[in-house]
């Protein structure tokens, strides 16, 4: 039986864990929870050096004294559901199925690897259901009894909203660590370890470490109340949601860190990108443009076939900062607030795919002279940036894109359906018929992406390892299943009588 043997810190002393490949995965956590002294309410995180979030499981990456991860108890959480019995066998069959198929055939087939990569997903999901936070914000002591709550009725979704403000007004004052800031400025950053009031909290800290509030005098509790309100206005629908409008904003919070923009654009640019990527999507209805378009919409009539999600989600951002209990912006001058409102609309009017291709192109005249003191150069930079942070998800772990990849196709299905029902052109790219998720991505991550990012890239050298090596990766992971899958087709095709 092989020994896996993990060096891991633990409250500032150094530990290691030796386990066999065979343990179940409630064995291997017992392991580390009796190194961290840990009651058994008490939830765990490992950390490999990257500051990545590894799964406590059997097949955890064996390591060196010099290579060591970090475990944390991060929370208390009484209400936890334990993970089922079944989710452990399965990933042991899966295990062993996998050692068998490499004896075979000496590697691990694409259908394992994604198999595995469902299960871990599926299993993140079940252990964030009620409440993993890297703050720590409700730690308690393991010892506390704690009898289990009755169940209580479905929220409205009024309720829920309320429920989420207060949560964040009671998070928002409490300190944020140095090495979860630190992590938000990453693209490697995993939106699904947080729930919504702590994204509030998130979104709170990049606008004060970028010192907007001192700069332009916005009061923290109109700040608190924009976010807050922006949040109410995201749908919940499978992926342009809020989630996915925090994922956009702290990418662009990532990319003005690594790319030191701070230092080549004035603040009030950077005001506007960061704004843009938060409200670049509010009201989404989950039907593109296109859709919009043929259906004769409201919101296509409104703004005469032009952008009309786009300018909606314009409209709606500064119906928000009309109120004045929400409005940031109350306290500049009249220029100011006019060079805000001009770069804001030109920014989230530039995340309609239909302008990729013109957007793309002249920023491909422009890089090789590009000058940071010439106006028109930096507003062709400024929307680069926010369709970068819109569409970066292939940037982000495997772990974190490929369930957001999920959501998308779901919203894509929804909409094929529905036109399908109402006798309108299908959406080919939509069409559960005749899309696979390898296929979705593989066209879009070569035709769309990767000329994107490479052409920021050469303005920006050191983006290249950030977000332009996790693109080309993921382009050989989709293109491999993709393979892997018609590979299967041809054969069960052959095997027909």
């Amino acid at each position: 039986m092989t020994t896996r043997i993990i060096h891991f810190t633990v409250n500032g002393r150094l530990e290691r864990a030796e386990f066999g490949a065979d343990c179940s995965a409630a064995d291997v956590k017992d392991l580390f929870r009796a190194a961290a002294e840990a009651g058994p309410h008490h939830i765990l995180k490992l950390y490999d050096p990257s500051g990545r979030v590894l799964n406590i499981c059997p097949q955890l990456e064996a390591n060196s004294e010099d290579s060591y991860y970090r475990l944390e108890v991060v929370a208390s959480d009484f209400q936890s559901v334990l993970m089922p019995a079944e989710l452990d066998d399965m990933e042991y069959r899966l295990h062993h199925l996998e050692s068998k198929v490499i004896e075979d055939v000496g590697k691990t087939p694409d259908i394992i690897c994604e198999l595995k990569s469902q299960v871990e997903s599926f299993r993140r999901k079940l252990e964030s259901v009620e409440h993993l936070s890297w703050m720590g914000l409700f730690k308690d002591d393991g010892d506390q009894q704690v009898s289990p709550k009755p169940r209580t009725p479905q929220l409205s979704v009024q309720e829920e909203r309320q429920q989420v403000r207060r949560k964040f007004l009671n998070m928002s004052s409490l300190q944020v660590t140095e090495e979860v800031r630190e992590h938000l400025k990453s693209p490697i950053f995993d939106n699904w370890q947080w729930e919504e009031a702590e994204m509030l909290v998130l979104l709170q800290v990049m606008y004060t470490d970028l010192d907007f509030l001192t700069a332009f005098h916005i009061e923290l509790e109109v700040l608190q109340n924009f976010l807050f309100e922006v949040y109410c206005h995201y749908n919940s629908i499978p992926f342009h949601n809020f989630q996915h409008c925090f994922c956009v904003t702290q990418m662009m919070y990532g990319l003005i860190w690594l790319t030191d923009l701070r230092s080549k654009l004035g603040r009030i640019d950077l005001l506007i990108m960061l704004t843009s990527a938060l409200c670049h999507d509010l009201d989404h209805p989950g039907y593109n443009n296109v859709y919009q378009i043929n259906a004769q919409t409201d919101l296509a009539l409104r703004y005469n076939d032009i952008s009309p999600l786009e300018n909606h989600h314009c409209a709606v951002a500064f119906g928000i900062l009309s109120k004045p209990e929400c409005n940031i912006l109350k306290n500049l001058t009249s220029e100011q607030y006019k060079h805000i409102r001009g770069g804001m609309i030109k920014c989230i009017l530039a995340t309609d795919m239909a302008r990729h291709n013109e957007i793309l192109n002249k920023f491909k005249v422009l890089q090789p002279v590009f000058n940071f003191t010439n106006k028109d150069h930096k507003e062709v930079l400024m929307k680069i940036m926010v369709k970068v942070s819109d569409i970066s998800n292939e940037a982000r772990p495997m772990a974190v894109a490929e369930p957001w990849l999920d959501c998308l196709l779901q919203e894509f299905f929804n909409q094929s359906d529905t036109e399908k029902l109402k006798g309108l052109p299908v959406t080919p790219f939509m069409d559960r018929d005749k899309v696979s998720k390898p296929s979705s991505q593989t066209n879009f991550i070569r035709f769309v992406l990767l000329p994107l990012f490479t052409e920021l890239t050469k303005l920006f050298p050191c983006l290249e390892q950030h977000i332009l090596e996790p693109v080309q990766r993921a382009l050989e992971y989709y293109s491999d299943m993709e393979r892997a899958r018609k590979e299967e087709e041809e054969e069960e095709g052959t095997n027909k009588p």
